[in-house]
């Protein structure tokens, strides 16, 4: 059974983004880039030689990117097989976007929960 592994990122909407990106910069210390992000890298538990990144990343407030949910936020979660755990949640009656992205750092798909926020769901390359 494919699962969840562990938290990729976490995603939020600003009202103001650039006064946002200063806050987080000033206050809490965090190295925010051009993409409006950080990565805060770790070490797997069972592979030390093998590092991930958690991504933290500010959205300007009217992204469409977290539709169709309405939420101002978006969590997305590492997985060890994307297709399997889609196959899955769609066997469920899970709601799933038809769309998955394959990228250099990795795979995504998207789902819905319950209350109507969409999920991402992350399948890092090797």
């Amino acid at each position: 059974m494919a699962r969840v592994t562990g938290i990729g990122g976490i995603f939020f909407k600003a009202n103001d983004l650039d006064a946002s990106k200063q806050w987080y910069q000033t206050n809490l210390g965090i190295d925010i880039q051009q993409w409006n992000g950080a990565a805060f890298e770790w070490r797997e538990r069972d592979q030390p030689d093998r590092t991930g990144a958690t991504v933290w990343s500010l959205f300007a407030h009217d992204s469409n990117y977290f539709a169709p949910s309405e939420a101002p936020f978006m969590i997305n979660y590492r997985v060890d097989n994307l297709d399997e755990l889609l196959a899955q949640l769609r066997a469920a009656g899970v709601t799933v976007d038809e769309q998955v992205a394959d990228l250099e750092y990795g795979r995504f798909g998207w789902i819905m929960d319950p209350d109507g926020n969409r999920i991402e769901l992350w399948e890092p390359r090797a």
